[in-house]
């Protein structure tokens, strides 16, 4: 089984890293330890990568079709899927182990790195087959897989997988194991697979059915500190349980995906790996994270920040960190790997590591002033990263960069990035009282003016009757829906309004929203931006539909991908993608306040 629809996959995290498994009951995807390590399961790229099944056997039941039916537990990411066959039904219930009794957001702090399976019989017999391939190292070790007295051992290079189950499975020469047996009504078979270092602690043994119980009670608590009392509070809430799905909680930081390389565009090479922290999603995740009455996560994520970022210098800010803060993250194509559909080359690493990429000097300075009041009085450390980002943005707004869309090649005068220097040093004149006095509201005035006059004056293009991506270019992008949510113009202003229509009009198909005209999928970020900028123009009813019909296109277990794919909206890109998570929850508060902001009413300066 290979190929498999991004959309088939379902999200299991211990808040150190993840795994993904199938509708058809396959972990396709595991990398232990922590979000970016190498994976001992990577048949999502390459059938040779390694897997583990677990699926009944034989045909499906004739009154219930051939699909299988899942769910997240109910607040959890605690995975139980069904299956019906022609002999009877079972359930089969996939969980990543917490550390016993962790609650809250102590989850992932300590991780056993076991990977649990249960499967129950609810009706008849069914014929189950168990297939474990470990294949570590994003595929390039075959291990030796030997049998000892109660467990099944994948042992090769810096780790070790201990299969441990009610059922015995035999290794064999090609290093995979297999094993069928029979569940019928009330009978409990259980497996787990726990990870450990070659030369490290032994493996974490558990009770199976305990620490689903416990992994189940872990994650509800966590829920339970998302008190959001706003419109769509079901998918707000599931969201915002991605987003702890997605985090490293050692440290805080949020990774942008759990996977590397799956394709913006099938048989394309923008396959970049997505496992690590981007300063634009941190930002963006506050926001979301305050919006989901979450906001005791504020000083943890802005910790990690400044340790990441360290003194600023006159180096650029690096925009993306390893979840521990690592700058470096040299990228490294894996040749061995065919790819996901054969999407070419498998990358891990990025070099967007290194880019100039301006806007994020505004993002984190509109995190620090929305959460001024969570943070309380800034330390030192605060006020002179603060300060840095400041001064940052006054000495390098009129630099040419990437872009927010990270564009390899060509640097350019991107207008989103002006418009966030703007936007970095209008919160730094709000935040001057609290930045002690290295604070320069003075001289960051007179620049902020500068940049506003010269965004309107070249960012406008009278020939296309709308704010384009570039000084000076005719393309539009939909980057600059963030103008009007960064407060740099009201949406109703009738330039805004224009391009907010010439967005919706001339990148959007469907209600999918392209970055840029020659985009071959729909980015579901810029569908929820969209949504904002409706609301902000009174237009509710059509921000409601398109929040509904974009929200209906996440999978069957709530989950989004990056992008959609214009035609048949199969999901595109790494998945689930935080970005995306983090536009559904922030569209749905502006839709429940649509006059919700941090500044004035027009933010104008």
């Amino acid at each position: 089984m290979t190929d498999v629809p991004i959309s088939e996959y379902a999200l299991l995290s211990d808040c150190r890293s993840g795994a993904l498994v199938s509708r058809a009951g396959s972990v396709d995807w595991w990398c232990p330890g922590r979000f970016d390590a190498p994976s001992v399961f990577a048949r999502l790229l390459d059938p040779q990568a390694g897997y583990w099944l677990l699926a009944p056997v034989g045909d499906p039941s004739p009154e219930r079709g051939p699909s299988s039916e899942r769910a997240y537990l109910p607040g959890t990411l605690v995975l139980r899927t069904e299956h019906h066959t022609a002999d009877g039904a079972v359930e089969v219930v996939d969980a990543l182990a917490v550390a016993p009794g962790a609650r809250g957001h102590k989850i992932g702090m300590a991780s056993p790195q076991v990977l649990i399976r249960v499967v129950r019989g609810l009706a008849g017999s069914v014929r189950m087959r168990a297939e474990f391939v470990p294949r570590p190292q994003y595929g390039l070790l075959t291990p030796y897989l030997y049998n000892g007295a109660d467990r099944l051992v994948s042992d090769c290079g810096p780790g070790r997988l201990v299969l441990r189950g009610d059922v015995p499975m035999t290794a064999r020469d090609d290093s995979t194991a297999v094993a069928e047996f029979t569940v019928s009504a009330g009978e409990r078979v259980g497996f787990d697979c726990a990870y450990a270092e070659t030369y490290g602690a032994p493996e974490f043994v558990l009770d199976r059915v305990a620490a689903v119980t416990d992994a189940v009670e872990a994650w509800r608590s966590i829920q339970a500190i998302h008190r959001y009392q706003g419109r769509y509070p079901e998918l707000v809430r599931h969201s915002a349980l991605v987003l702890q799905g997605l985090t490293y909680q050692r440290s805080g930081a949020v990774a942008a995906a759990l996977t590397t390389s799956l394709p913006e565009e099938i048989g394309a090479d923008r396959n970049y790996d997505y496992r690590y922290a981007w300063l634009r999603d941190f930002a963006f995740t506050l926001h979301a994270l305050w919006v989901g009455a979450c906001p005791d996560e504020a000083d943890r994520l802005f910790d990690w920040m400044a340790r990441s970022t360290g003194q600023i210098g006159p180096r650029p800010l690096p925009v993306m960190y390893g979840v521990e803060g690592e700058r470096c993250l040299g990228e490294t194509s894996l040749d061995h790997l065919r790819g996901y559909r054969g999407s070419r080359p498998v990358r891990i690493g990025n070099e967007a590591w290194h880019q100039h990429q301006l806007d994020v000097l505004g993002e984190i300075m509109i995190a620090a002033h929305r959460l001024q009041h969570t943070l309380g009085d800034f330390d030192d450390t605060l006020r002179t990263l603060l300060v840095g980002v400041a001064d940052k943005a006054a000495e390098t707004w009129r630099e040419p960069d990437a872009g927010m869309w990270e564009v390899r090649g060509e640097v350019r005068h991107y207008l989103t990035s002006k418009v966030m220097c703007w936007a970095a040093l209008d919160r730094a004149i709000r935040l001057a009282p609290k930045l002690g006095d290295r604070a320069d509201p003075a001289r960051w005035t007179r620049v902020r003016d500068e940049i506003r006059a010269t965004v309107l004056d070249r960012g406008w293009n009278p020939q296309v009757g709308a704010f384009t991506g570039a000084f000076g270019s005719p393309d539009l992008d939909a980057s600059v829906l963030v103008l009007p949510i960064a407060r740099f113009l009201p949406a109703t202003d009738p330039r805004m309004r224009a391009t907010i229509e010439a967005v919706h009009d001339q990148l959007g198909s469907d209600g999918l929203i392209r970055r840029w005209p020659d985009d071959p999928a729909g980015f579901v970020l810029c569908a929820f931006w969209l949504v904002e900028c409706l609301v902000m123009l009174g237009e509710t009813d059509r921000a409601t539909e398109l929040f509904e019909r974009t929200a209906r296109r996440a999978n069957d277990v709530g989950l989004f991908a990056e992008q959609l794919d214009l035609t048949t909206g199969a999901h595109l890109g790494n998945f689930p993608q935080a970005l995306s998570h983090i536009g559904l929850i922030n569209a749905a508060w502006r839709l429940t306040m649509p006059d919700l902001s941090d500044l004035p009413s027009d933010g104008a300066s």
